[in-house]
């Protein structure tokens, strides 16, 4: 998807105008409108005002799918995870699945 795509994705998903997402990224309208007028990609500073206005990452602007937040205990269970060895992994996956199950 094209940088203007996901831009126009978001307007869309948040039923926002042009004119309402520059106000909430702090940049002109005629910036924005530019940007489709012209097919010209947004700068790094343009994207990251877009992205602020949206209230997401650039990360979760780019993101293929769905973006989990990586909370301190999904952090902290991730760099316990890096660690281990495949048998361990299964282990746990395993005992995971278990719980899943147990209601």
């Amino acid at each position: 998807m094209t940088v203007h795509a996901r831009i126009q994705h978001y307007l869309d998903e948040r039923g926002w105008t042009v004119y309402r997402l520059a106000k909430e990224s702090n940049l002109s309208e005629v910036t924005i409108r530019n940007l489709f007028l012209r097919n010209t990609s947004p700068s790094l500073p343009t994207l990251e005002a877009i992205c602020h206005g949206f209230k997401i990452t650039l990360s979760q602007f780019f993101a293929e799918g769905d973006m989990v937040e990586l909370t301190p205990d999904l952090k902290e269970l991730f760099d316990e995870w890096v660690v281990l060895t495949p048998e361990q992994k299964e282990i746990l996956l395993a005992t995971a699945r278990n719980f899943n199950h147990m209601t």
